[in-house]
């Protein structure tokens, strides 16, 4: 399993996908506790388990949002349609000489277009965004990792991959590492866009990670605010 397709999974599954017979992740929880996890604990499947842990925080539940983009596409193109249209209000503000067009920037490639290592990089990128998101109120222990690596470990996911997450899961919460990541101005949307979904903003440290990770990606507060008003609309 790569970042692609535990990210895949993970924007299909969502909290409210959970439901029918127990999964594994329901399984564990049951026999050994997992805290405010447990309520949560049914129908676990691919990805499930990152879902429960970035549902978790005070019992926010972040499926709705998750189901509404159902995919890593869905989730882009969201966030690049919030971008064009903040850039052509740009240009209607400024307006143009008599005559003059404008200059329409390149799109950037869809996923699907991408070499398999940049997709896959890209995908991390989103899937490391949205867990230091889930970490912004400060609500995780190693209980909630046990989990995650418990269930990554079921599904036979990458040894690398393992790694990778568990090293998202135990770093401490830096926006601009997090911003880093962006290589474009559209991948910046998109980073902020998969966490400002994630995130409770009514709660004031996240609603303070949110505004870091905004300066740090240079978002215009104009595009920022649309980002947000996507990420509320499930």
């Amino acid at each position: 399993m790569s970042a692609q397709s535990l990210l895949e999974q993970l924007l299909k599954s969502g909290l409210s996908a959970v439901g029918g017979s127990a999964g594994s992740l329901g399984k564990v929880l049951d026999s050994g506790g997992g805290g405010h996890l447990g309520k949560y604990a049914t129908g676990a499947a691919a990805g499930g388990a990152l879902a429960l842990l970035l549902g978790s925080g005070r019992g926010r539940k972040v499926g709705g949002s998750l189901l509404r983009y159902g995919s890593v596409a869905a989730l882009g193109a969201i966030a690049f349609k919030a971008y064009q249209d903040w850039q052509a209000s740009q240009a209607a503000a400024q307006g143009s000489a008599p005559g003059q067009a404008r200059p329409v920037p390149p799109a950037q490639p869809a996923l699907a277009q991408l070499p398999a290592p940049q997709a896959e990089q890209h995908c991390q990128a989103m899937l490391g965004a949205m867990i230091a998101a889930a970490k912004a109120d400060g609500h995780m222990d190693e209980r909630e990792r046990e989990l995650v690596e418990a269930e990554l470990h079921r599904l036979e996911a990458d040894p690398a991959l393992r790694r990778w997450v568990d090293d998202q899961l135990r770093r401490p919460v830096d926006p601009a590492a997090v911003a880093a990541a962006a290589a474009s101005p559209e991948m910046a949307a998109e980073i902020y866009l998969a966490s400002a979904i994630v995130v409770d903003e009514t709660t004031v440290m996240e609603r303070a990670y949110l505004d870091e990770l905004a300066r740090q990606l240079r978002l215009a507060p104009a595009l920022k605010a649309e980002l947000e008003r996507q990420a509320s609309a499930a």
